[in-house]
């Protein structure tokens, strides 16, 4: 007789949260009940509802839920890392804004956490080949989000983009993990020019409300952009840039600017 073998639960402690305050909304907010039940309750897994949550937020006349659906979950199911990712940023909104009390909140109402689980399905098609499909996919995330990120940038993880209203990044930017921005942050190129155009963010970066860093150029790891900077030439890292055009105007201020979320600036 063959050894019965034990099972294994996969233990998901984001999703389950997710599950139990989706529950508690309900009980406190009755109203709410068909939304949170379709958008998180109904579905078996994170990936599952986030699949949901793109293919409704991006549909349109031109593109219909159903096929915005099984393209997701096509993106989820052959990379995992679009999951784990997803988890990453939804701890990071929950960390560093202070409006964030749940962590059914990005995944229901914060425009900048869809918007960049949004991007990461369009850059999963990119990177696969179908580049029409993820121009589409940027389109309808420009449109719905007012977020801008072509399918060719490469976002890292534990990203939070608080209010995220006309963020633009370019093709050819990198951002790298831990980075936190506010709305009307631009990472664009300076001119006509092709190729390799964009800024280059390092890990752990803070970049204020309304800051424009333009062209190839490297922000370090560890530093901050005060709000309304414009950012022309590269950034050390741990040090606090400021003004049109940006300068240096002292270190960072702490080990995790993109963490702590502190904006303000010395007076000395």
């Amino acid at each position: 007789m063959a050894e019965a073998r034990p099972r294994v639960t996969t233990v998901d402690p984001v999703w389950q949260r997710i599950v139990e305050e989706g529950h508690a909304a309900i009980l406190a907010e009755p109203l709410l009940g068909g939304l949170v039940h379709s958008s998180l309750l109904h579905h078996p897994s994170m990936e599952r509802a986030l699949a949901y949550r793109f293919s409704l937020k991006l549909a349109s006349g031109e593109m219909s839920e159903q096929i915005l659906r099984e393209i997701a979950d096509e993106a989820y199911a052959s990379d995992p890392e679009l999951g784990q990712m997803a988890r990453a940023d939804m701890v990071a909104v929950y960390e560093r804004d202070p409006a964030c009390h749940r962590f059914i909140q990005p995944i229901l109402f914060f425009k900048g956490y869809q918007a960049v689980q949004a991007y990461r399905v369009g850059h999963w098609l990119w990177t696969t080949g179908r580049q029409d499909l993820a121009y589409f996919v940027q389109m309808r995330v420009s449109e719905a989000f007012g977020v801008d990120i072509h399918p060719a940038a490469r976002v890292g993880r534990g990203i939070m983009i608080d209010h995220a209203h006309s963020i633009v990044i370019g093709e050819t930017a990198v951002v790298g993990d831990n980075v936190s921005m506010l709305h009307s942050v631009t990472l664009g190129g300076t001119g006509k020019e092709d190729g390799d155009r964009h800024p280059k963010i390092g890990n752990g970066v803070l970049i204020g409300a309304g800051a424009k860093v333009l062209g190839n150029i490297h922000v370090g790891h560890c530093s901050r952009i005060a709000a309304g900077s414009v950012v022309l030439h590269d950034v050390p890292p741990c040090t606090t840039v400021a003004g049109v055009p940006a300068r240096v105007v002292g270190e960072a201020g702490c080990a995790q600017p993109a963490v702590t979320m502190d904006h303000l600036l010395n007076d000395g």
